[in-house]
């Protein structure tokens, strides 16, 4: 059947071809399950760095439910989608209480963490226990979808339910693990989104998209929904050695991180008309000795979010300013590196801040 002559010739390939990676070899799911958070909307070599000083800092699930959600926070600096982290530590301390510190083995108990999907629980149930489970991430999307001709969108409901019926009839019992991790490699190796490379692929031959001339057709995607524009206004405000900064809250982008004191407007603002703007009238307005440079200019881009940041420089003369220390947390300037920050704030003060 295909269907047998495809897995043999996938896992064929792998064994030959499949990426050296720090988290590859191992059947501990505690750090396959590190390792497939992290890879969530991160590249390899991005993530690659990341795992290492995470696993090195947080080697097991205990570890990483004595520590602080600040120091989590600070050492995923950098990775972005913070929830991850949040999630992570959750599910850690999850475990110590519900499975008395012993990572879940079952499928529907590994389902039940915070932050871990289908896609997440079947490959640390496959890799780590050699549970039959198809684990479809994007790039398996994309193999399957070209490989079967597939003309719904890959994100819909049935499209998602045609391709894990394909990937389940293809999953081996004896290494399904190894074939979903197979399937990874050959879609980020070989079976990129664009310039596939067809002629090193060896699931050509079997490819209906290959066949018919429509590799760069699909798989078929739904429309992304538009990004939002924010404008932010940051307030990098100096006084004496010391600085302000808070921390974000509520269920907005970036929660528990700290920052700068934030003006946030529906459009963009010049410098006078930020002076004129009430929140800043209320934090500064009433300070008449004062010195403002700027802006310094950022775009963030988020999945769904644009970020259009103008960040201030305020120097302040020394002396107690009543109206930022009840509302903001003053620290000398050189110990914001303790302090879990987004990567915007991040890039700012790489060119921004003394060192």
């Amino acid at each position: 059947m295909m269907q047998h002559r495809v897995t043999r010739q996938l896992l064929s390939w792998y064994d030959e071809n499949q990426r050296e990676l720090p988290w590859r070899g191992t059947t501990d799911p505690y750090l396959i399950w590190v390792s497939e958070i992290i890879l969530q909307q991160t590249r390899v070599a991005q993530g690659w760095d990341y795992y290492v000083r995470f696993t090195r800092r947080f080697p097991n699930v205990e570890k990483l439910a004595n520590a602080s959600e600040e120091e989590v926070l600070k050492l995923w600096q950098g990775l972005g989608y913070y929830s991850r982290a949040r999630n992570l530590h959750a599910a850690a301390k999850d475990i110590m209480n519900r499975f008395n510190g012993q990572f879940p083995t079952r499928y529907p108990d590994i389902l039940s963490l915070k932050g871990i999907g289908e896609y997440t629980a079947a490959a640390i149930s496959s890799i780590a226990f050699n549970e039959p489970h198809a684990a479809i991430d994007g790039n398996v999307l994309r193999v399957i979808a070209r490989l079967f001709k597939i003309e719904e969108p890959v994100q819909s409901t049935r499209g998602k339910r045609i391709i894990k019926e394909l990937v389940e009839a293809l999953l081996p019992e004896e290494r399904p693990g190894t074939f979903n991790q197979a399937l990874m490699d050959l879609g980020s190796l070989l079976c990129m989104p664009r310039q596939p490379k067809c002629d090193d692929c060896p699931l050509t031959d079997s490819c209906m998209a290959h066949a018919s001339g429509r590799t760069d057709e699909l798989p078929i995607r739904l429309k992304r929904r538009k990004a939002k524009k924010r404008y932010f206004t940051y307030l990098h405000i100096q006084q004496g050695g010391c600085i302000y900064i808070q921390q974000r809250t509520g269920n907005d982008i970036w929660r528990n991180l700290y920052e700068f004191p934030l003006i946030e407007t529906d459009k963009p603002i010049e410098l006078s008309e930020l002076l004129h703007n009430d929140e800043y009238n209320r934090l500064l307005g009433e300070i008449t000795s004062l010195s403002i440079d700027g802006p310094f200019i950022y775009k963030h881009l988020l999945t769904h979010q644009q970020i259009h940041a103008n960040f201030y420089r305020v120097t302040l003369e020394k002396g107690t300013v009543h109206t930022l220390q009840n509302q903001y947390v003053q620290i000398a300037e050189e110990e914001m590196k303790r302090y879990p920050i987004s990567r915007l704030m991040h890039k700012y003060l790489e060119t921004n801040s003394p060192k």
